[in-house]
């Protein structure tokens, strides 16, 4: 990975909201193995019932395995501006990366008001923070495909209508006019990233490859919406900790926003076919209505952040599940 002049490996702190949660984690991992300081802000909030998954306190500690020691910690909510300006000024960070919100689209939907307070004011608070500081040289806004709502074609590029039909989406595209707006008015060098299906091991958030597969396990039916047709950009995790951390040191990923995907549309049902390959055994399978409140999407295009950075995704469907079904059969086991 090649960095400007303004970018030194082992002289940068990197501050991550949200950085405790699943994609946070590895970003922070990939972080550290590169030199860099991280220090993680975080409210240790769960969205999800823990009840429903599998061992979800020990998938949450092994997100930070070995690395506990290495990583400033710091609990605190960006809702609490006060709190987060005194973290901010403390550490004075040379990259913040925004991840803290709701972490999907149907806990945002159900719980409006906390979807605007988490992702609406939780981002206009640090815009506020950083528009007063010199130091932070790049903040990386965290948004979604789901800004776009229905595809109208595929896959679908940065230019893309936006078109939320979700609560979360709207926030989401909120959160992004308002950073390009504060971008312009305060000089604050920002990158705005839109990932999708994001999937993989330690995720606990009920994300539908977690799911599906933890429904393999149990011998639970997998419910497919209008026969598993709809396509998602299903995004290995580890991909798009790599597609961040080019996006936030990039000379060139200054005042861009990026699709960080996998860049393939699939089918649920495919996904449905991958896991059933892996457990070796015909799967419990319920056919239900379509969902007409979820968007239907498809591929998102990837080369404008294939040209400008660099970005390259290694896993596949197929790779991705594999390696997600081998962590959580030890839970299982």
């Amino acid at each position: 990975m090649q960095f400007s002049a303004n970018f030194m490996p082992n002289q940068e702190t990197v501050f991550i909201t949200g950085g405790a949660g699943f994609l946070g984690s590895y970003i922070t991992r990939k972080l550290l193995q590169q030199g860099y300081k991280v220090v993680v802000y975080d409210a240790f909030v769960q969205y999800s019932n823990p009840i429903d998954g599998f061992n979800t306190e020990a998938q949450i500690q092994r997100r930070f395995d070995g690395i506990k020691d290495k990583v400033v910690f710091v609990r605190g909510d960006t809702t609490h501006k006060s709190f987060l300006q005194k973290a901010v000024l403390q550490h004075k960070p040379s990259v913040i990366i925004h991840l803290a919100a709701l972490p999907i689209a149907d806990i945002g939907d159900k719980n409006p008001d906390e979807a605007n307070s988490s992702i609406i004011e939780g981002t206009i608070n640090i815009l506020n923070i950083m528009k007063d500081v010199d130091f932070v040289k790049r903040f990386v806004y965290t948004s979604s495909s789901m800004v776009y709502g229905d595809f109208e074609y595929s896959p679908a590029d940065e230019e893309h209508p936006k078109k939320p039909k979700s609560i979360y989406g709207a926030t989401k595209f909120a959160g992004e006019i308002l950073t390009e707006a504060y971008g312009r008015r305060y000089k604050i060098p920002y990158t705005i990233i839109r990932p999708s299906a994001i999937y993989g091991p330690g995720d606990v958030n009920r994300r539908v490859v977690q799911m599906f597969l933890e429904n393999a396990f149990v011998d639970k039916p997998i419910k497919l919406h209008n026969g598993g047709t709809s396509k998602l950009d299903f995004s290995f995790v580890e991909d798009v900790a790599d597609g961040f951390i080019l996006a936030a040191f990039h000379p060139k990923a200054e005042g861009q926003i990026f699709n960080i995907t996998r860049g393939e549309g699939r089918q649920l049902k495919e996904l449905v076919d991958i896991i059933q390959k892996l457990v070796g055994h015909p799967l419990k399978v319920e056919i239900t209505p379509p969902d007409f409140h979820r968007p239907e999407r498809g591929a998102l295009s990837i080369e404008k952040a294939r040209k400008l950075i660099g970005y390259n995704p290694q896993y596949s469907l197929e790779q991705g599940v594999e390696k997600y079904y081998k962590f959580l059969k030890q839970f299982y086991a």
